[in-house]
């Protein structure tokens, strides 16, 4: 498996991947794939690489600019990131963050945040910081990563890719 930034052939494999590992989830809103086709759209999709099994697309990971009020630069949000179901468990996902890191530390980027599972993401670095919300979620599952420069405080907005609405 090699891990690689997107490339146009590779579009409509990564929304069946990002819809298959959704399907179900309890806190999907299975939106996942339009918001990765509106960050592309946008020119909000920072960086967007997949995981590549012999020519087969079974994994992506997406990051895109938040914004941080009162003014903070450089921050991104991490997210979907998405393992094709019969390829989940085996290290698939921890691969593509470990390398979208490195690419966010290539760029100079100041940090990351994430909405996700405490124990899973915790394992890379990312903690609650009380003084970085997310407005309506619960400050458990938001969890930020500083990777150059000093921590922040602020109020945290992704991209409007994200609204539902």
């Amino acid at each position: 498996m090699i891990v690689r930034p997107e490339r146009e052939g590779d579009f409509s494999a990564i929304s069946a991947v990002t819809t298959a590992a959704f399907a179900g989830h309890p806190h999907s809103d299975q939106t996942e794939p339009l918001i990765i086709e509106r960050l592309r759209a946008a020119g909000a999709l920072s960086h967007s690489l997949v995981a590549d099994d012999a020519g087969e697309v079974i994994g992506h990971i997406a990051f895109s600019p938040v914004t941080i009020t009162p003014a903070a630069n450089g921050w991104y949000g991490l997210g979907p990131v998405s393992v094709r179901p019969d390829r989940q468990g085996r290290g698939v996902g921890s691969e593509l963050i470990r390398r979208g890191f490195e690419r966010l530390r290539d760029a100079g980027a100041a940090g990351c945040v994430v909405v996700g599972e405490p124990e899973f993401y915790g394992r890379f670095g990312f903690r609650n910081e009380a003084d970085l919300v997310f407005p309506g979620c619960a400050p458990q599952y938001f969890m930020a990563l500083t990777l150059s420069g000093a921590k922040v405080s602020g109020t945290v907005a992704y991209h409007p890719a994200f609204e539902t609405g």
